[in-house]
């Protein structure tokens, strides 16, 4: 009999080829040791309010209040959520059409995509144009619903950099274009050579691969590192000179745990650098309410900017996102709220910012409390965490170990983390899954294990790693960069 439709054997090829670290083997034994009864710390992923992070509270009373609009007309509603929260409540719900049951524009609702405008306004000193503002179910559904617009076919190539974030190895996959990486310096705290993209580049032409587009994640994931002015300006020349669009995932930008490079946007630079640069090149810009001090992951709210894409082009996305109908109502009215803040005065603006800075102040140092960490374990180092919300060490692993993971038929950073998470319940996910150099060995860890459980967590992993490495020390030497 001939395989059926959704037989293994009849499934499209690309749909197989994806793979996705951060939910992949690592996450999978940690799933199965979990329903063993098995304390497990799951750090493989940016999920802040899993491992203990508070919701705010101003957002979620108003979205409480949109959820349950007759709570609104209840003559005691005055006692128990504050006035700015009930006039924002009512705010958003004019703006709906039938409120939270309802579908919205595919775009997502005029009024929040005009905060949104209003916002990036505010923080580029630009205009942007609501009409060029996509709302979306988180920032993942963005960059796949602009990578599916971008990538024609396997000559198709998207430059990414490894350390990748495995979104986009998985979503190029999937639509059956090509990976073009770009390596990341870690010596130089991750830093970006323009020499390194034309390299990649001239590579990817030769093999007959078209590039026409360029990732950056700024701040880095899983790297952590932030761009300077400079850097951006280099990789926007860059990207005019190759003719590529450029598409800024910038979800992480409230995340900074330092004061020398501040967060500065791909469209703010670009902006001030004037024409023919400011006109030319196409630049798509992501945000989301899943990270920085708001963490609400599991809302699913997101956007994405579009500047310098053609009219044509914007109504053939605006012609994809009406097959799914509408991004979900009440993120779009997180993101309302992320984008158009309390302001001083306001009954509630204390308490926001009080919140808001506690998570941030926490998140700082929780950074350099891991940072530290693992700097301080042996054969393994870390650069700084300079933003989002991740760590990145290497591992020099001895060759024994690297001989034992073989025999074994495991990848030697997988391996590594494997035993550490069957030793001591901390599940994070190997650097193979991100891309690395070749002989090359890392794992990624979030940060946002709570503060007081640091210490403890950081012994854990430092017992367990240097028991590892006096297991399979033979003294004769490591892999290293």
């Amino acid at each position: 009999m001939a395989p059926r439709a959704l037989d293994y054997e009849s499934l499209n090829e690309n749909v197989k080829k994806v793979q996705y670290a951060v939910r992949g083997e690592l996450y999978l034994r940690a799933s199965e040791l979990q329903k063993e009864g098995k304390k497990i710390i799951f750090t493989n992923v940016g999920n802040p309010h899993a491992l203990g992070q508070k919701p705010l509270t101003f957002p979620r009373q108003v979205v409480a209040l949109c959820q349950a609009p007759f709570l609104l007309d209840d003559p005691n509603v005055g006692l128990l959520f504050p006035a700015d929260a009930i006039a924002k409540a009512k705010h958003y719900l004019a703006l709906t059409t039938g409120g939270l049951g309802a579908y919205s524009d595919s775009r997502g609702m005029p009024g929040v995509r005009k905060e949104v405008a209003d916002f990036i306004e505010r923080r580029d000193g630009y205009p942007s144009d609501p009409e060029l503002i996509f709302l979306t179910d988180g920032a993942s559904k963005g960059v796949m619903q602009i990578l599916n617009t971008i990538i024609r076919g396997e000559s198709d190539g998207v430059l990414v950099p490894v350390p990748q974030y495995p979104l986009y190895s998985a979503a190029i996959s999937l639509f059956g274009g090509s990976l073009v990486p770009y390596y990341l310096e870690e010596t130089e705290n991750w830093g970006l050579d323009v020499n390194n993209l034309r390299q990649s580049v001239a590579q990817a032409r030769y093999k007959g691969i078209t590039v026409k587009a360029m990732v950056i994640i700024n701040p880095g994931n899983p790297t952590g590192q932030c761009l300077s002015e400079s850097n951006l300006r280099e990789i926007l020349r860059f990207c005019y000179q190759e003719n590529l669009a450029l598409l800024g995932d910038e979800v992480y930008q409230q995340n900074i745990y330092q004061d020398e490079r501040p967060f500065i946007s791909a469209r703010k630079v670009m902006m001030g650098m004037g024409p023919p640069i400011s006109k030319e090149v196409q630049l798509v810009s992501f945000h989301t309410v899943s990270k920085g001090y708001w963490g609400e992951c599991g809302q699913r709210g997101g956007y994405f900017e579009m500047t310098n894409i053609p009219p044509k082009t914007v109504d053939e996305i605006y012609k994809v996102a009406s097959v799914s109908l509408s991004p979900n109502v009440p993120a779009q009215i997180f993101m309302g709220l992320m984008v158009n803040p309390l302001k001083p005065g306001d009954i509630s603006y204390e308490q926001f910012i009080r919140e808001s800075k506690g998570v941030l102040e926490s998140l700082r140092r929780r950074a350099r409390m891991m940072t530290d960490g693992f700097n301080s374990c042996k054969n393994v180092i870390c650069n700084f965490t300079e933003g989002a919300m991740y760590s990145f060490p290497q591992i020099k692993l001895p060759p024994k170990a690297i001989e034992a993971a073989k025999r074994a038929g495991k990848v030697p950073d997988v391996f590594y983390c494997l035993k550490l998470l069957e030793a001591t319940g901390i599940s994070t996910v190997p650097g193979s899954g991100f891309g690395q150099k070749d002989g090359v060995f890392h794992l990624r860890t979030t940060i946002l294990p709570a503060e007081e459980e640091m210490p403890e967590i950081m012994d854990s992993f430092k017992k367990f790693n240097n028991e590892f490495m006096e297991q399979y020390d033979d003294r004769s030497g490591y892999s290293r960069m």
